[in-house]
């Protein structure tokens, strides 16, 4: 049948997801999906060229075979060009990675550390430290 061509290989685009300390992914896949400070936005192949900065969010891509990979990160950049797109984060964790106690436990300090405001107390970093928390435990409880 002419249009229904079941092979996937014409939708799929190169990803690389890194973080300073290691390669997260490298492959094919057919789409992106990132918190952009500009808002969430999607990456399918063919896109424009693209340099968008990234926040504190959920972070999914699609597979080659069609699975769906969640992910939570605290930021980043995004490169799209020529069907390639570079994710560079500044951390990034799969759903299933996440300890759920360390983030609980990073999220009391955090809310601890707004409540009391004892003089010093960096409570920008905190804000950021609480959101980081959130957004793990809230992926991880998907």
């Amino acid at each position: 049948m002419a249009g229904n061509n079941t092979n996937n290989s014409d939708k799929l685009f190169k990803l690389e997801v890194i973080t300073p300390q290691r390669s997260i992914f490298t492959g094919d896949v057919e789409g992106l999906t990132a918190p952009g400070n500009a808002g969430s936005f999607q990456v399918l192949k063919n896109h424009a060229p693209l340099l968008a900065s990234i926040g504190i969010g959920e972070v999914k891509i699609l597979d080659q075979s069609g699975n769906e990979l969640v992910y939570s990160t605290s930021g980043g950049f995004v490169e799209v060009n020529h069907n390639v797109a570079s994710f560079l984060a500044d951390t990034i964790e799969a759903m299933n990675q996440i300890d759920v106690g360390r983030a609980r436990a990073a999220k009391e300090r955090a809310e601890e550390r707004l409540t009391k405001k004892e003089p010093g107390t960096d409570i920008a970093r905190a804000k950021a430290a609480l959101a980081r928390a959130v957004n793990r435990l809230r992926i991880a409880g998907k």
